[in-house]
């Protein structure tokens, strides 16, 4: 039967969604659901002194306003647990009077109508005793402090190999500059919804969740904890997530407040966050500001590069996220000498999170930037200078990569893009009065898989039926694991079906970090192994099987039927095994987690990216207007869902690179652009053509399915390249994000 895996099929869910018969959290048709609304602070820093409640509780149809003085008492977890995302975020949940941020959750209104909600927390009153506040990066330099728990405490924020001072002193070309990044936020199409909803009292007290995320199985350890609940007591349903980017991989206090509302109105509770309080409520990437240093002899090969990083912070008691910006830098490029580090600076913010390419996306803007200037100040050619520099093996890990195709990006990136008719100097472009300009950058992000398990149901009209506790987050996850389960059985794919998005069903990890195809993939393939093995015991085992004499190393599971190998037509169908056995269906389990020698290698896609731009010389107007991404991921599941997720990257890239910047008014910590009217992002006639290339690639190091995942790996790097490419237009070098008009008005 000829394999599914790799083919453009059509998304399982294209159907359900584009008729509206797909159901996010919001949409689940709940009897007798009542409906909560947050209030927020207007506050940056200080504490409540009082609430005034008398105009609210007075609009018909309140239920219940919840208030840290009325609020249950919630279990905390102990004080060594790692607070850092995804775990539950634990303040605000209406425990204390502390504002630590404006637009911070202060209180819950309960009514029988969204409208009366709405209504009657407009008339929440609220008095403060305001606190000092410190609300701008610049300000707060000096009390940045060393990450405590950078990447979950598994290892330093901080990294050194060789003597770089002493490099960087003796270099024959030396490039120092600082680069920032402004805070960007999400935006999914669907806003943060919960549905609560409890049943029983006591010990037998079941807690069910519609809950839009990323996680259910980390929202069901959340509410679990502060609840006091056993895990099994909690019910999480996302059948479907309309994009996350990273905010939906945490349980936010949203999801705990709209349990806790539905306990104290002893009926369902839908709480949905509005566009502008998701600005404050949500996470974001946080604000950054990095400084780096490169040293090179003069042919241009590295001897020397620091890399150190201050990212935007809230107060340390809400918890930690680190934006690993300088990650990269470390193992990207032959380089003997290399100091990173990374500091967080604490304001009367809310707290940042994961967003797409966490980390690499902001740290590419520094080093693959500055790698151009490095380039430009010796007279070399950008790509030529990544190839005198191009790293072997992880000169961090002192590891073996499990395999890299980069040269492969290089060279069928430069290629269709036509990169070897590009002139060293800039302003050199010219279409009438419009300036071109030609940039490139190296991508690159890690290649993880975890822990994940899968249940495969086979029942007696002859299909199978997966069932997983991952997620679609609008990736694919439907359709390439009905490709994966179908060759694996060795099955039609129109006999796969897919349930995700319960907590009932075997753990998956979170739909983040490009985790998801690999950790499912590893786990299917395991189900299947089992599958196969159980059903061939079966069939041996049942009364007048036609397979008698044969043992298990001698059967195949094929197109529905246990057959013999040298004897095809020998055979017994799956249905009919399960009815000659008395069994309605048949079910298998597998379960998949990386092993100790995975430790042995370093593991991550890579990716080049060639833009062009024009540039308005007088207006000071930039246009993207060609792109070519060539990468390297490892096997690709799915070619038409996989040039998705890389369209998307690059879609997002080119808005954090020339639109997306959240403005914050210095005195009140007041988010004053949050909408999308007002914070700018791509849209269809922002964006050229955008040619895809897939390096064919086998890392069966990587996870047993070869899978590397590409839902990240395209974003890192665009910045960038449009940085660099800007200034091969203009001779003008753009450090600071976004990259607007001003800024090349000059």
């Amino acid at each position: 039967m000829p394999l599914v895996t790799g083919l453009p099929l059509n998304r399982r869910d294209g159907r359900l969604k584009v008729t509206g018969r797909a159901k996010y959290a919001a949409e689940f048709a709940i009897d007798n659901a009542a409906h909560a609304v947050v209030v927020q602070s207007t506050i940056p820093s200080g504490a409540i002194s009082g609430f005034d409640l008398a105009a609210a509780q007075a609009v018909p149809g309140v239920l219940a306003i919840l208030t840290p003085d009325n609020a249950p008492r919630l279990q905390q977890a102990a004080e060594a647990s790692n607070p850092t995302p995804p775990d539950v975020v634990r303040i605000p949940l209406l425990q204390d009077k502390g504002v630590y941020y404006n637009g911070q959750h202060i209180a819950v209104v309960v009514a029988d109508t969204l409208q009366r909600a709405q209504q009657a927390a407009v008339l929440v009153k609220v008095d403060y005793r305001e606190a000092e506040a410190q609300i701008r990066m610049q300000d707060g330099l000096a009390e940045a402090y060393p990450p405590k728990h950078f990447r979950n405490g598994a290892r330093s924020p901080d990294s050194r190999r060789g003597d770089p001072e002493a490099a960087l002193a003796m270099a024959p070309a030396r490039i120092e500059a600082s680069y920032t990044t402004p805070a960007e936020y999400h935006n999914a199409m669907e806003p943060h919804a919960t549905i609560a909803l409890w049943e029983g009292e006591g010990d037998s007290a079941r807690l069910t969740v519609y809950n839009s995320t990323q996680f259910i199985s980390g929202t069901q350890r959340a509410l679990a904890v502060l609840f006091g609940l056993k895990p099994e007591q909690v019910r999480v349903l996302c059948p479907f997530t309309g994009g996350g980017f990273g905010s939906k991989g945490s349980t936010w206090p949203h999801v705990a407040l709209a349990a806790m509302a539905a306990r104290a109105v002893g009926r369902p509770v839908k709480l949905v966050l509005d566009r502008r309080q998701m600005y404050s409520a949500t996470g974001h990437r946080p604000e950054t500001m990095q400084h780096l240093r490169i040293g090179a002899e003069s042919n241009g090969r590295l001897v020397a590069m620091t890399h150190d990083t201050f990212s935007q912070m809230s107060p340390p008691i809400i918890g930690e996220f680190t934006e690993p910006a300088g990650l990269m830098t470390e193992f990207l490029y032959a380089c003997p000498s290399v100091a990173v580090t990374h500091r967080l600076v604490p304001l009367n913010r809310p707290l940042p999170t994961y967003m797409r390419s966490p980390g690499e996306a902001p740290g590419s803007l520094a080093l693959e930037s500055g790698l151009d200037e490095l380039a430009a100040a010796i007279k070399v050619d950008p790509l030529d200078l990544r190839l005198r520099n191009y790293a072997e093996t992880d000169p961090h890990e002192r590891k073996p990569f499990s395999s890299k195709s980069l040269r492969q990006c290089y060279a069928a990136g430069a290629e269709a893009f036509g990169w070897e008719r590009r002139p060293l100097d800039p302003r050199a472009m010219r279409d009438g009065d419009t300036l071109i300009g030609w940039g490139m950058a190296s991508a690159t992000r890690p290649a993880n898989w975890q822990e994940a398990g899968v249940r495969l149901v086979f029942t007696s009209d002859g299909d199978v039926t997966l069932q997983t506790g991952s997620h679609d987050i609008g990736t694919g996850t439907y359709t390439i694991a009905a490709q994966m389960v179908a060759d694996a059985l060795n099955l039609p794919v129109h006999r796969v079906h897919v349930e995700l998005g319960d907590t009932r069903f075997p753990k998956a990890p979170i739909s983040a970090g490009s985790l998801t195809a690999a950790s499912l993939a590893a786990a299917i393939l395991a189900g299947a192994e089992s599958a196969k093995q159980q059903l061939f015991k079966l069939a041996l085992a049942t009364e007048r099987t036609p397979l008698a004499g044969f043992a298990d190393a001698d059967l195949a599971l094929a197109d529905g039927f246990v057959q013999a190998r040298t004897a095809p037509h020998t055979r017994i169908g799956t249905p009919a095994l399960l009815a000659r056995n008395g069994m309605e269906r048949f079910v298998a389990t597998g379960n998949a987690k990386p092993d100790a020698d995975r430790k042995q290698f370093s593991s991550h896609a890579f990716g080049a990216h060639f833009a062009e731009v024009r540039v308005d010389p007088e207006l000071g107007h930039v246009r993207v207007s060609r792109w070519v991404g060539a990468f390297a991921a490892g096997r690709i599941l799915n070619a038409k869902t996989a040039r998705s997720q890389v369209i998307g990257s690059i879609v997002w890239g080119i808005g954090m690179a020339l639109m997306e910047e959240t403005r914050v008014d210095p005195h009140t910590g007041r988010i004053t652009n949050a909408n999308l009217s007002e914070y700018l992002v791509p849209v269809n006639a922002d964006i050229p053509d955008i040619s895809t290339i897939f390096v064919e690639e086998e890392d069966r190091r990587t996870n047993p399915a070869g899978v590397k995942g590409v839902g990240e790996v395209p974003m890192v790097g665009v910045a960038a390249a449009i940085a660099n490419a800007v200034w091969h237009a203009t001779g003008i070098r753009v450090r600071e994000l976004p990259i607007t008009v001003e800024k090349l008005l000059i």
